[in-house]
């Protein structure tokens, strides 16, 4: 009786962590539908496509930037769960550590490699500026 009491307990638990991310999900898909109802209304009515959805933003600055300083970070709370180990346990800390920072860098990898991209683009980008400028 006690191991389905435990089994029971357990399905709960897992049910109330995992609601959350259900709910989300239920509210992503149903805001989705909506807007494609909307839009395929707009369309059969003979509305153009660009006033019906709006041009996205431009981000405010270079993603690059975002992906090392993520990366950066996530290496920073690894180590420190390794060295101040708040979790008494050489094994969790040890999990986590390996978990945060094989994710840090990752992403410090990530950005590098976006960061090497952008310098390229953003020099290509000036010589043409600068050549369109210099032919009469």
């Amino acid at each position: 009786m006690d191991d389905i009491l435990q089994g029971l307990t357990a399905a709960v638990i897992i049910l109330s962590l995992c609601s959350p991310v259900i709910a989300i999900g239920v509210f992503y898909y149903l805001k989705k539908r909506l807007e494609h109802k909307q839009i395929m209304t707009a369309i059969e009515k003979g509305t153009p496509l660009s006033e019906i959805v709006p041009p996205k933003p431009k981000p405010a600055g270079p993603a690059w930037i975002k992906y090392v300083s993520a990366g950066i970070m996530l290496i920073i709370i690894g180590l420190g769960f390794t060295f101040l180990n708040p979790m008494h346990t050489n094994d969790v800390g040890a999990l986590i550590f390996v978990i945060l920072c094989g994710v840090g860098v990752g992403l410090l990898v990530r950005g590098l490699l976006h960061r090497k991209y952008y310098m390229k683009n953003e020099l290509s980008a000036n010589n043409n500026s600068t050549e369109k400028e210099k032919t009469p």
